[in-house]
């Protein structure tokens, strides 16, 4: 394993080398979460240049895939915390290592049958959910389509923390950057009928998606087989073969992460069916705008996955000094990087917009307007977003998942809702209304987070 811990002999102050180790260990994982939101640009790029309905379906389809996705994905993101301990303490425990991958990979196999079932009824859920009916009919196309890849995307995750854990985090990075590119061209084939493939429109983008899931996960196999230190794991020795106390491990902290996900996601997602029952123009420009401050969010994301594996490798070896110092270095780092971003969403509303769009339609300036003003609130809760996101993934390193999922709960369901409905709805302020109510929501989740790390490392 790389060593991740501090060398003392230079005379840097800990907290300068602090920083250094998270980038070094952060780049290559902010670089992976890049090229997934690049996977999904690319999906939304070709979509709005079919058409405005088809990329609102698509969005629409997503709160129902991302509802499974966050569901089965908990236990994936615990394996990177748990194989982290597992090293800080025992560095040559492979039996261990192996034992967290293999049932990471049982949980997400077990939980995917249920999920493909919600996402095969993603029309009539959306339809009982006072969507357009010709959104809900495409949704549907889009999200039957996806199922195809969501075990592999899922044994995916499993693999990728694997690799993290290990401080071998480029290795997802060179995967997903292949994955951009099929992607793109499958994408590009099936949306529109190119290279001799049938013209499949919102059916051909899902096809693509899981497609591209599947190539990721075959792709990182391939690359734990090329790499000698991973390969030496030999993580699927013994299969079939049960570890009952690791298993209940992975469930008992994946469940609670996968919740705290799902508060944040599914605020977003019905916010976004909310946004469906303003009109085509505010869901598209409100797809847009999430979709560009998702893609700045991937850096505080890769930044908080590092902070999972150095907060848990320094709690392993019996250091919660060091775990503590690498969790607030990790917000900073974040916040400093989302405050230049903020700078560009503000100055270049339009113009992101404008990417999005063929401006060639009869309402794409007005969703343009639209999205350049969500940008400019997105631009504020950036901040927000880095600290709350940061804080629950060093918080996750001290195996500490079932506070932050409470937390998650109360300040995106019990403050942040409903300030959106309030502002939304009830004083029809519509798309800007609700873009302020989850900033909102953003900010008691970010003093929550940074609270609870506060208080549980000052302790020890």
């Amino acid at each position: 394993m790389t060593d991740l811990t501090l060398d003392r002999s230079r005379p840097r102050p800990p907290w300068t080398l602090e920083a250094k180790a998270l980038l070094m260990l952060a780049a290559p994982m902010a670089l992976a979460q890049l090229a997934q939101m690049a996977i999904m640009t690319t999906d939304v790029i070709l979509l709005g240049r079919l058409g405005r309905a088809e990329l609102a379906a698509a969005a629409i389809g997503n709160t129902i895939f991302f509802a499974a996705w966050l569901l089965g994905t908990g236990p994936a993101m615990a394996v990177s915390p748990v194989i982290a301990q597992i090293l800080g303490a025992q560095p040559r425990n492979r039996a261990g290592v192996r034992a967290a991958v293999r049932m990471g990979l049982w949980t997400t196999t077990l939980l995917s049958a249920p999920l493909l079932v919600l996402m095969l009824n993603a029309r009539w859920i959306l339809s009982h959910l006072g969507q357009d009916p010709d959104l809900a009919r495409g949704a549907g196309v889009f999200v039957s389509m996806l199922c195809f890849g969501l075990p592999f995307t899922l044994a995916f995750q499993v693999l990728r923390n694997f690799t993290a854990a290990l401080g071998k985090p480029g290795a997802a990075t060179w995967v997903m950057m292949a994955t951009i590119l099929v992607n793109a061209v499958a994408g590009y084939g099936l949306i529109f009928g190119h290279f001799g493939l049938p013209k499949l429109g919102l059916m051909g983008s899902g096809l693509a998606t899981s497609g591209s899931a599947i190539f990721s996960f075959i792709a990182m196999l391939a690359v734990i087989w090329m790499t000698p230190k991973l390969r030496v794991y030999r993580v699927f020795r013994r299969v079939r073969h049960p570890v009952p106390a690791r298993l209940g491990e992975l469930v008992r902290l994946g469940l609670p992460i996968g919740m705290t996900m799902i508060f944040e996601a599914m605020l977003f997602n019905t916010m976004t069916l909310i946004m469906g029952t303003f009109g085509e123009v505010a869901v598209a420009a409100h797809q847009i705008a999430l979709n560009f401050a998702s893609i700045t969010f991937m850096v505080p994301l890769g930044i908080g996955m590092a902070a999972t594996v150095r907060v848990g490798v320094a709690i392993g070896r019996g250091d919660p000094v060091a775990a503590r110092r690498a969790g607030f270095t990790a917000m900073g780092l974040a916040v400093a990087f989302v405050c230049v971003c903020a700078a560009v969403m503000i100055l270049f509303g339009r113009q992101i917009a404008g990417l999005y769009l063929g401006n060639n339609q009869p309402g794409d300036a007005e969703v343009i307007v639209l999205a350049a003003q969500f940008l400019l609130v997105a631009a504020a809760f950036q901040v927000f977003d880095a600290v709350q996101v940061v804080g629950a993934m060093a918080l996750r390193g001290l195996k500490d998942a079932r506070a932050p999922m409470i937390l998650a709960g109360v300040s995106y369901w019990l403050f942040g809702a409903p300030m959106c409905i309030l502002l939304g709805v009830v004083l029809n302020m519509q798309g800007l209304g609700v873009w302020i109510g989850l900033a909102f929501g953003l900010g008691v989740a970010a003093a929550a987070m940074s609270w609870r790390f506060n208080r549980i490392t000052r302790a020890a």
